[in-house]
This record gives structure tokens, sequence and C-alpha cells, in this order.
């Protein structure tokens, strides 16, 4: 099993010790750098910055988001990153959220899994740098009766194929993840509850498209937090689950919320979206079961991260990013450095 690292956000005031953090991943051996956007910074931009000032690590988007942009100026992207990095760049994509989609881009958040599709085929063909011509349901390039004509890329990426990723919760997504692309980005994932709410879905999916879940890459990110009191570095993820199934979304389209329903905790995952969209964050947060966030995450000492890292690769993860926890620099590289421990105490490295 490998080891990523999960930067989050840029621009939350740790944009100097984020690159301390990614630096650090690099020299110990970590295989895969990520970054994520939502409505502040751009993945794009991030991982420019990291990539220049690192020598291994792959850099991967954790997502760009869909809404955000054609296909085609996604496989401009892609294909730059990964001329600029010689072969160092994953492409991870995701529809984000209805919200954000109509609230920030002006975007219908309509047929989410058509739209998916058509974005991959677009992005996957452009890339090929043949002349782009494409019929879909959501585009149709060029576009009929005006002076497009199909032009090709004319950037040159590292590699032929570069690697592709979906972020995906929904079995619907998961299975469609499984069809079309090279790896599935997992949130909140429990390795005994994995098999059946995502691992089943992506193999249906794999099996549908003839192929085996060989060469897929399972990539859940999980945050991990390095101590000796595991009820209180529980409760310092309260906040983090209670803003996701309680706050990440409108009360009938919750993705998160719906996720820890099927993990079992329908009664418990109700209250803390009552309690969130009430406005009261510090009661969901409080009515957040210790057992969802102890089963979603590594914490405690370097012993019982390994223990959790074994049940991770059994349940069948190839990737295992970390989001390393801590108040100040010296305690995420702790943990990041915990993180490297803990994989060959468990015999993974």
């Amino acid at each position: 099993m490998r080891l990523g690292i999960n930067l989050g956000y840029w621009g939350a005031g740790m944009d100097a010790d984020n690159l301390a953090v990614a630096q650090e991943a690099d020299r110990l051996g970590y295989d895969v750098c990520w970054a994520a956007e939502a409505y502040g910074s751009d993945a794009p931009t991030v991982l420019s910055w990291v990539a220049a000032q690192t020598e291994r690590i792959d850099v991967g988007s954790a997502i760009l988001q869909i809404p955000a942009r054609q296909p085609a100026m996604t496989a401009m992207t892609a294909a730059t990153l990964d001329s600029l990095t010689k072969g160092r760049f994953r492409l991870g994509l995701g529809v984000s959220g209805p919200q954000v989609s109509e609230g920030w881009y002006g975007v219908k958040f309509d047929k989410p899994l058509a739209r998916t599709r058509e974005y991959v085929e677009i992005v996957r063909k452009a890339m090929t740098r043949e002349r782009l011509s494409y019929e879909g349901e959501h585009w149709t390039l060029p576009l009929p009766g005006g002076p497009g004509k199909a032009i090709k890329l004319t950037v040159h990426p590292e590699r032929d194929r570069i690697p592709l990723y979906i972020a995906a919760i929904g079995p619907k997504n998961l299975e469609q993840t499984g069809e079309i692309a090279d790896g599935a980005l997992l949130i909140f994932p429990s390795a005994a509850h994995l098999e059946e709410t995502a691992l089943r879905h992506i193999r249906a999916g794999r099996e549908k498209a003839g192929l085996t879940m060989d060469g897929f890459d399972v990539c859940p990110t999980v945050p991990l937090a390095l101590g000796e009191d595991v009820a209180a570095l529980a409760d310092t993820f309260r906040p983090y689950t209670a803003l996701y199934v309680g706050g990440m979304g409108s009360r009938k389209q919750n993705f998160y919320n719906q996720l820890a329903q099927r993990m079992g905790y329908e009664k418990e995952a109700a209250e803390i979206q009552d309690k969130y969209l009430a406005g009261d964050k510090q009661g969901a947060a409080a009515a957040v079961p210790h057992q969802l966030i102890d089963s979603t995450t590594l914490l405690g000492t370097v012993e019982r991260i390994a223990d959790g890292m074994k049940a991770y690769a059994a349940a069948g993860v190839t990737t295992l990013t970390l989001a390393p926890a801590g108040f100040g620099l010296d305690e995420r590289i702790a943990a990041l450095r915990a993180g490297t421990e803990a994989l060959e105490l468990a015999g993974l490295a």
C-alpha cells in the first residue's frame, strides 16, 4: 500500500506550512501530494507551486471541479502540468455539489453521471492529440453552424495516458468511476464498511467495462493524528465531521450524510443534520458518534495507526492519502513521519 498526502485548501493561513509538509512528504517517499479546490484557491496553481519545489512526489488534483472548466480546458491543464512535472501529475475530477455548482459557477447541477461521463470522454480524446470533435447531450464540439472547427491539442504531455481519478461517494457514481476511471478518490472511508459502501460498486463498474480491479487505485483520504488520548484526538475532528455530515449540501442533497447512513448511522446522521442546519454547530459536533470518527480516521500511537493501516490494506485500499492534523508545523510533520513509521511497522512499505 502506498501513502499520499492531502494538503486540502490553500489560503487558510498555513500556506508556508503546507509547502513544508509537501517537501517532507517528498523526502519521506510519499507517493502523491493532492490539493483541493472549492471556491477559494484553485488546485492547478497550488500543484504547480508544490511541483516546482519538490523532486519525486506526484502531484494530483483532488479535485478539479467539473462545473468550473470546459473539458478541453481541463485537458490543456492536465497536459501542461504533466509536461512541466515530467510525468508527475494525476488528474482528479469531481462534480462538486449543487450549492457550489449553481451558486458559484452558475452551472445547473443536473444529470451529474452523464455529465461526468461526457467530460471524461472529451478530456481523454483531447489528450490523444487527435482533432477534437464530440456529439453528446451536454457538449457538442465543434458547435454546429458556426466558424468553429475541430482542432487538436498542441501541448505534448509526458505520458500518453495521464492517470484519471474521480471523486465518488454514491453507489451509481462509484460504479461509473470503476467503469471509466483509473482510480477513485474516497472520503470518510471505514475499513469495516469499505466493501459494502464503495468497493462492490467500483468492482461492478470494472466488470461492466470488461476490467478487473488490477491497476485500479482505491485512494481514500484519512485524517491522521498522533497521541495517546484517542478520545481527545477524536474530539478535534468533531467539527470537521459535523460540517460534512450536517452542512455540506442541502437537506435533500448531502452525499456525506447519505454515506453515514449507509454505514449504519441513520439516526445519528439525521440528528447531526437537523442541528447543523438549525445553526447549532456545537450541538451537531457533539452528536457525532465517537465510533464514526474513530473508524474513518487514524488516531493514537504509531502502533494503533499501524493496525488501522493493516485494516485499510486488507479492505482493498491501494493508496492511503493522509491528512496529518496538528497545531502547527512541528505536529503536522511529526504526524507525517508517524505515517511512514506505521506503514513500515505494519509490513506494508
